[in-house]
């Protein structure tokens, strides 16, 4: 029996040892997952200056532009409520912008509504993004 033990003790220690073995092949890859120290980390951009215009995320494909206006307008005047449509099926992409009157009403509607629930999903609420600017093309005349 304790012949027995011993030979599943060196199997056990032979299968680390290779596992170690792997993954010191392997951690020369840079694209290969065990090598998590070398790669390099993406960066969150810096959070957006408040504005009066809140980026919706999370939203269901049953969430209409009335229902997104409904929801925020708890908490401040709603100028514009827009939910991103496709344009084929005509269901919600899953975001939306909402614009308020003032900033204090925009950060109140972060704060009341980041993190709910609406038609069932969780949504986010934060400021937008100014979008960038688009790149020139060489072929297009001036």
């Amino acid at each position: 029996m304790a012949m027995a033990m011993a030979m599943r003790a060196a199997a056990a220690n032979t299968a680390v040892t290779e596992l170690r073995g792997l993954r010191a092949l392997y951690s020369s890859f840079s694209g290969f997952p065990f090598n998590q120290s070398q790669q390099s980390r993406v960066e969150k951009p810096p959070p957006a200056e408040p504005s009066t215009n809140l980026f919706v995320s999370g939203l269901s494909k049953r969430t209409t532009s009335e229902g997104l206006r409904e929801a925020f307008a708890k908490f401040g005047e709603v100028t514009v409520a827009k939910v991103v449509t496709d344009r084929v099926s005509g269901y919600s992409k899953g975001f939306g912008f909402v614009n308020y009157a003032t900033i204090d009403d925009a950060a109140a509607g972060i704060k009341g509504m980041d993190g709910q629930f609406l038609d069932g999903w969780v949504i986010f609420a934060e400021y937008a993004r100014p979008r960038p600017p688009l790149p020139t093309l060489n072929n297009m005349p001036r």
